[in-house]
């Protein structure tokens, strides 16, 4: 039965200014039973289409099943099933584009197919586009699936053929399911305009305003400023002209009416500008490497068309990177996800031979799940080649054949069908042809030698589990000029499991992505909600607290042993533990917002972590236990554990503390020292203390300018030895302060604190602290540092979750909601590219 739902069918004009040739009529909805719908014959439409040589399809369907074939007839222009200027059509689980030019037959073949699997009993927008000396694409759910060269033009297109939804006029090709929208144009509809029609919904392709030529210049120029001018203000200027050093009265984060007003950026006039001036001569920046010609071109390109200045703040954690830098199209698997995915889909726990055979996945951009640096060399071949063997060996192939089969013989039809279902679930996703017959390949090789069905199970096992598919997350870019593009079901199935558990889909995000059903935001939230409530969430979440804080390096802890006579290697252990277990408590027990992690009266020790600390409470037992902090002095909140405040080294140095603070709290950024720059650190001394030490180097001239950004932030942390131990005096003698003040990125006047306590209350009230938190999460999540682009759905992200509450489920689920997850950017850098 096909069903013709006329809903929304008025068509707006698209970007190049036409609009369809023939859409749907208005009118109430049309059910037809067992035959088609005809719209008579269309010598119009074929007049229209010829001289054009180019158009497109567009439909929104939901077919009834997976039997039909023929192709069963969606929509058709054409006289019979032999003869058709176009078809579009379902075979089976494929859809199928048949048409007709003078280099090919009368029955437009040979045709397109899109992948097995591709169609569903799903709402499904399917949009066929071709162009004359160009290529023929197939694109489902705004993504482009299909390309091929079909040479010709449309000269033998008939124009007494008829248009018809459902099946041929002459029947024997009925199509059965759901037509909400169908129309035709006489031009190639862009990927950009295809993808919006996606994000929408069924309905018109919405219509670009023409825009005057002043506003695209104007439009040019801000996205100038926005994708590269401020990436190069922030490499090469905001060192010495932020808000905090200001050098010359100049304060190039923001926008002041002065910059015009003094001379110092004349829109419209580089040559007028004294910016330009200094740039254009290599006087600035000072001590530093001169900006490169393209650099240069950039900036006067920039000035000379305007210098729109669309931001209020140039925050350096936003710009640093340029906004052009592209995803990567695969992402490996970390050593933990490749665990815990073996785990998830076999039932075995291979986590000791894995990180005894897999090479150690190394720290980039502060996580070591950053995908660029997941590289791939020979040693994790032979590894995931052993390795395969190992877990092939280990699974019972007659249960877990029985997942999928309940036939156990060696004949195509039970192997293909075992293949593709096995396929989907262990591969994340629907299998190729080429990929069938390939372990098909397998399975008749094992049968021709006389093996068994379990043994073939097994080789098809091995082969699968060194497969790309397996190791990596491979996900196609979007359509070159698109943007961006949704991901498919498959796709947000595995970005959601990989998000909140750190491992593989189920088969309840498997069906529903076959269904359909994960681009329904409702539905995202609902598995959202299910998943938190898997203990694989709480385990991922202390994953992403120790890749945040950096918590492995206390394994490699060793402190100088004349300075620390008494140093157990067992406190490293200790130290990792209280602040997993602290997390923990926050996060899932007392289900706490993030910021709470700053200020929570209470944490984890031993008795010999709390003897270490100093501290007056002391754990019943020698096992781990919770404390109140009450009663004790300066000691509450992550920055007072051992874990954190060990970054210092042995002399508790305010520079890597105060970095800490700056990088991983407050989300700033400081280039590194010139190379000229003597980085020995100075060992506190009689009358000589860190904090006099650093206040030293803020006070000076050429290391001021950047130490007063990060130096003081440590200074409320002094009193705490570089093992984390409090003191009222050091080791030499010299009384400790905990006073001081906390400079956020983006204002000029610090906040004053009298004490540590005062200190971490501060930071869990600042916004810009719980901002931090949700970009590193969003930074996790995503597998790749953030930029410029992805500012603002970062942004909506943060604001929904702390209206939810602010804690880990509300901005994980923001994240996963968001645009960051459900779309996939295009892997071409420029303009349209997020």
């Amino acid at each position: 039965m096909t069903r013709l739902l006329l809903i929304s069918f008025v068509f707006a004009s698209i970007a190049t200014g036409a609009e369809p040739v023939w859409n749907l009529a208005d009118g109430k909805p049309v059910t037809i039973s067992k035959e088609k719908r005809s719209f008579g014959e269309q010598t119009d439409l074929a007049k229209r289409l010829r001289p054009s040589d180019e158009f497109s399809v567009l439909v929104w369907i939901r077919p009834e099943n997976l039997e039909q074939e023929g192709p069963a007839r969606i929509l058709t222009f054409s006289k019979n099933s032999s003869e058709r200027n176009f078809t579009v059509g379902q075979e089976k689980d494929r859809f199928e584009i048949r048409l007709r030019t003078t280099k090919t037959g009368n029955n437009g073949t040979p045709g397109l197919q899109t992948p097995e699997g591709s169609a569903g009993t799903r709402k499904t927008q399917l949009v066929f586009t071709w162009r004359k000396g160009g290529d023929a694409l197939i694109y489902l759910d705004g993504r482009e699936v299909v390309k091929k060269r079909i040479g010709g033009d449309l000269g033998n297109w008939n124009d007494t053929f008829t248009l018809a939804i459902g099946d041929e006029m002459s029947g024997s090709r009925l199509w059965q399911g759901d037509v909400t929208t169908a129309a035709i144009y006489d031009v190639v509809l862009t990927p950009k305009e295809i993808a919006n029609n996606y994000r929408i919904g069924d309905g018109p392709v919405e219509k670009e305003p023409e825009k005057s030529p002043e506003e695209i210049r104007k439009e040019q120029n801000e996205n100038l400023f926005e994708t590269k001018v401020t990436t190069i203000l922030t490499k090469h200027c905001l060192e010495c002209h932020d808000s905090v050093t200001e050098e010359g009265d100049l304060d190039l984060s923001k926008r002041l009416a002065s910059h015009t007003e003094d001379g110092i950026l004349v829109p419209g006039k580089a040559a007028d500008s004294l910016l330009w001036e200094s740039i254009e001569h290599d006087d600035m920046p000072h001590d530093r490497e001169p900006l490169s010609a393209a650099e240069k071109q950039v900036l006067r390109e920039w000035i000379d068309g305007g210098a729109s200045w669309t931001v209020a703040f140039i925050d350096p954690a936003i710009y640093s990177r340029p906004a052009e830098v592209a995803p990567p199209r695969a992402r490996r698997l970390t050593v933990d996800e490749y665990i815990a995915t073996v785990r998830d889909t076999f039932g075995i726990d291979i986590a000791k031979e894995a990180r005894e055979t897999l090479p150690e996945d190394l720290r980039a951009d502060g996580f070591s799940n950053t995908a660029y640096n997941l590289t791939v060399d020979l040693w994790h071949v032979r590894a995931y080649a052993k390795l395969a063997g190992l877990i092939a060996d280990r699974v019972d192939p007659t249960p877990f054949a029985k997942r999928f089969s309940n036939k156990r013989d060696l004949t195509d039809k039970t192997m293909i069908a075992l293949i593709e279902s096995m396929g989907e679930f262990v591969l994340r996703g629907p299998i190729t042809g080429e990929e069938k017959a390939l372990y098909r390949g397998v399975s008749t090789t094992i049968a021709a030698e006389g093996g068994y069905f379990d043994e073939a199970v097994r080789a098809i096992l091995e082969a699968m589990l060194q497969s790309p598919r397996f190791l990596y997350r491979i996900e196609e870019p979007a359509p070159e000029g698109a943007g961006s593009r949704p991901v498919d079901g498959y796709e947000m199935a595995s970005r959601m499991s990989y998000a909140i558990w750190g491992s593989s889909p189920d088969w309840e995000l498997l069906r529903l992505a076959k269904d359909g059903r994960l681009k329904d935001p409702k539905e995202v939230k609902k598995q959202s909600v299910r998943m938190l409530k898997d203990p694989r969430a709480v385990d991922h979440s202390l994953k992403f607290i120790s890749e945040w804080l950096h918590l492995d390096r206390l394994s490699h802890l060793q402190p100088n042993a004349e300075k620390f006579p008494d140093w157990d290697p067992a406190l490293a252990e200790a130290m990792r533990k209280e602040t997993l277990a602290f997390a923990k408590e926050v996060m899932w027990a007392r289900d706490l917002p993030l910021a709470s992690l700053l200020d929570a009266n209470f944490t984890f020790v031993t008795p010999e972590l709390a003897g270490h600390y100093g501290m007056k409470v002391r754990p019943e037992g020698d096992e781990m236990q919770m404390v109140d902090l009450s009663g004790e002095k300066d000691r509450g909140g992550l920055l007072t554990h051992g874990s954190i405040l060990t970054v210092g080294g042995d002399e508790a140095s305010m520079v890597t503390r105060g970095l800490f603070v700056l990088n991983d709290l407050l989300r700033g950024v400081i280039k590194d020292p010139p190379p000229c720059v003597d980085t020995t650190p100075v060992d506190s001394a009689k009358g000589l203390t860190q904090r006099a030490i650093a206040m030293e180097r803020v006070a000076d001239r050429k290391c001021g300018g950047c130490h007063v950004k990060f130096e003081p932030l440590a200074y409320g942390l002094e009193k705490f030895d570089g093992l984390g131990a409090f003191h009222e005096k050091d080791e030499h003698g010299n009384a400790l302060r905990e006073d001081g003040e906390i400079l956020f990125p983006g204002e000029r006047d610090a906040r004053a604190y009298a004490t540590v306590d005062e200190l971490m209350a501060i930071l869990a009230k600042s916004e810009r602290v719980r901002e931090t938190m949700t970009w590193k999460l969003a930074q996790f999540v995503a597998g790749r540092p953030l930029n410029a682009r992805d500012a603002d759905t970062v942004q909506a992200v943060h604001k929904r979750a702390q209206e939810a509450g602010g804690r880990y489920r509300d901005v994980l689920s923001a994240i996963v909601s968001s645009d960051l997850v459900r779309y996939i950017s295009s892997d071409v850098s420029g303009d349209e590219a997020r």
